[in-house]
Formats: C-alpha cells, sequence, structure tokens
C-alpha cells in the first residue's frame, strides 16, 4: 500500500493512502470523539460528532468515514469544530429524558461523558416529554427505552452485520425517525434470538438489559473476565460483581475469541448462580441410605422420613454409593447399558476427563453433552 504524508494538529503523519482519517488519528494517540462509530460495525457518519476541520473543504468533514489523501491538512480542534460538536450535543439532548440521576446507564452512557467533556448544558427548549412507551417490548431479556435513543444506529449495524439477524431498522423521516424492529413490530416477531448484541453496542440507555437493571452503577460493580461453559467454543465475557453476586453478564471487546459477540445463554444464562433451589451438596435417595428396597412406583412418596426423599449428604457417600449402583449396573448388564450425560456448567477440562471416563473406564461410547440437546 502506498504511503502519503498528512498533517493532523500540526504533526506530520505517515499514512496508507485511502486510509479513514479517524483510523490514522487513533493510531497516532490524537483522540477525535465519536457516537455512532463502532470500530467492529461500518461507519456510517451519521452522529457527526467526528467532524474535523480539512484545509480547501467548505464544510466540516466526518472522520469516519473520510479517507486521507496526500497533503491532507487537518484541524481536530480548531473553534469550528469544537462550536459545531456542541451544537450537535445539544440537540441530542434536546430531544433527551433528563433522568441521568436514575438512568441505568449513568456512568456508562457515551453521551453523557461527551456532554461533560464539551461542557454541553441541557437546553430548555425541544423537550416534549416521554415519546415512546418505555419497555414497551415483551422480549424477556432486552429493555427498550426509545426516548434515550440518538439514532445512532448501532444496534441496527450490529445485528445485521454481526449477528446478520436484521431485526433492527429505521423507520419514518425527520422528527418522526426511530427504530423499529421488522416492520414495527415486536422483537421476538422480527426474528430476535435475544444475544443481545445491540444492548452491547448502545452508547445511551435506549437498550439494556432487563435482568441486571436497577441491580448497580458502573462505579459499583466489579468486572471479573471469565470463559463461558456453555458449550466449547471458549468466549470470554465479564462478570459484573457487586456485593459478592454476580449481577449481569457484559461483553469484554478485547475477547481473543468472541469480542463483543455472546449467544443469549452466554449473555444471560447466569441466573442459576445465585437461585435458592441450587445444589450447592450432593443428594441421595433414603433408601440408599438406610437400606431400604427400592420403593414401587406407586410408593415412591417424598415426603419426611420416605424412602424416596432426598437426603443431602457428604462427598465421600455420595461417590461410594454412585461408584456402587454403576459398578453394579456395569457387572450385571454390561458397559452399553450405562449412559453418561456431562453438563456445561462443567469445565471443558472436566467435560474431557468425563469422556475419557466413560470410554476407558466404563468402556462405553453412551456420553453427550447437554449443549447439544
Amino acid at each position: 500500500m502506498q504511503k502519503i504524508k498528512i498533517i493532523i494538529d500540526n504533526k506530520e503523519i505517515l499514512a496508507e493512502s485511502g486510509a479513514r482519517l479517524l483510523d490514522v488519528a487513533r493510531e497516532n494517540q490524537i483522540i477525535i470523539p465519536t457516537l455512532c462509530y463502532h470500530r467492529d460495525l461500518s461507519p456510517t457518519g451519521n452522529c457527526r460528532i467526528c467532524v474535523v476541520e480539512v484545509q480547501g473543504q467548505r464544510f466540516l468533514q466526518a472522520a469516519c468515514v473520510t479517507s486521507v489523501w496526500d497533503g491532507m491538512i487537518v484541524n481536530t480542534q480548531s473553534l469550528r469544530v469544537i462550536k459545531s460538536r456542541k451544537k450537535t450535543l445539544e440537540l441530542m439532548l434536546a430531544n433527551h429524558p433528563r433522568d441521568c440521576l436514575v438512568c441505568d446507564a449513568s456512568g456508562s452512557c457515551e453521551l453523557q461523558d461527551l456532554a461533560y467533556e464539551y461542557q454541553v448544558e441541557v437546553p430548555d427548549w425541544g423537550y416534549k416529554g416521554t415519546r415512546y412507551v418505555v419497555d414497551s417490548d415483551p422480549n424477556p431479556f432486552v429493555r427498550v427505552d426509545f426516548n434515550k435513543c440518538i439514532l445512532c444506529r448501532r444496534c441496527v449495524l450490529a445485528c445485521a452485520e454481526v449477528q446478520g439477524r436484521f431485526v433492527w431498522g429505521v423507520a419514518f423521516r425527520g422528527f418522526d425517525e426511530r427504530i423499529v424492529a421488522g416492520a414495527d413490530t415486536m422483537m421476538l416477531e422480527a426474528r430476535c434470538e435475544s444475544c443481545g448484541q445491540c444492548v452491547a453496542y448502545c452508547p445511551t440507555g435506549a437498550l439494556s438489559d432487563k435482568m441486571s437493571y436497577g441491580r448497580g452503577r458502573t462505579h459499583q460493580i466489579t468486572k471479573v473476565t471469565t470463559t463461558c461453559a456453555y458449550c466449547g467454543v471458549g468466549c470470554q465475557f465479564d462478570l459484573n460483581v457487586k456485593d459478592g453476586k454476580v449481577i449481569g453478564v457484559t461483553s469484554n471487546p478485547e475477547a481473543p475469541v468472541n469480542g463483543m459477540s455472546l449467544c443469549v445463554k452466554g449473555r444471560y444464562g447466569y441466573d442459576y448462580i445465585h437461585h435458592p433451589d441450587r445444589l450447592t451438596r450432593p443428594q441421595v435417595r433414603r433408601y440408599l441410605l438406610e437400606d431400604f428396597p427400592k420403593p414401587a412406583p406407586q410408593q415412591r412418596l417424598t415426603g419426611p422420613g420416605e424412602a424416596w426423599e432426598w437426603v443431602t449428604v457428604d462427598w465421600d457417600t455420595a461417590l461410594r454409593i454412585s461408584a456402587q449402583k454403576i459398578s453394579a449396573t456395569h457387572h450385571a448388564y454390561g458397559a452399553d447399558s450405562i449412559g453418561v450425560l456431562t453438563s456445561a456448567k462443567c469445565t471443558n477440562e472436566e467435560n474431557y476427563l468425563m469422556n475419557k471416563f466413560a470410554r476407558q473406564v466404563l468402556g462405553t461410547n453412551n456420553i453427550d453433552h447437554c449443549a447439544r440437546l
């Protein structure tokens, strides 16, 4: 690729011909603010926050969609540029709810960060109250509040380019323009997989997670990077931990395997961790402990003291009984009478050991994983 010379903020830079101006600036530690731009998505130039002044151009240029050329001279911090960015932010805030104090996105909202950086005050004109019903979509995982939407279209691009579902689109024009699911229907009716990609890319609180809504602000949580155990892909994400409890899952953009992408199980399948019905110690039927005969089907009562009741025991007892029963079954009916089902809650290493146990110790190929069911 041909190398060219350009100047950004009086700094001479060697860049590849045809490269995007925004990318060149960031590679050289020159900060140009953005709202609609994300490195994973196609640039659109919708928000106009990234405008810069280019010598010889009549109008300000959006850096995310402008290619560099030899001899290009750019100013990213001129008075004209700053005034334009502040006016754009003011127009966004003019039709934005004033509920930052109680907004779930406060502290992680990119619009809020830019308004603070440029010291933009919320104008008295423009806002007409709630235009759209909050949380009107019955999707079990995604909370929708389009009153906070800035029409950046990140959700549209993420759903189309990353997930390939094309659920979100843009409808109507002018002041009535808004994001819609399908042909202005519900998300699930528009083939939504509830993967949460749109939530992960949303820069404001327009799209958020229902399961974690209202449970903790950014400054209150600790992010713990971990690997998903639901399948063998090895996706990584951040557990959001508050007061020792997992309250949500967010994408980790630096994850080597999946980046921002997560499936519905990886992003929302964490409620079992602190569920009151979760077993933390092994249980066996009472008749196995007290040497009762196995009850007939019509006698399998689970009340206190009944032979079919589940009783919590220690691990040594549970393993001893399991070993006895597996050994007796193997001796009486052969290896193929035993089947093994492994769990997505186990690590990949634990599932590998179970595979070895089934094939080499028990001598059976009857093994499967719950992720395939």
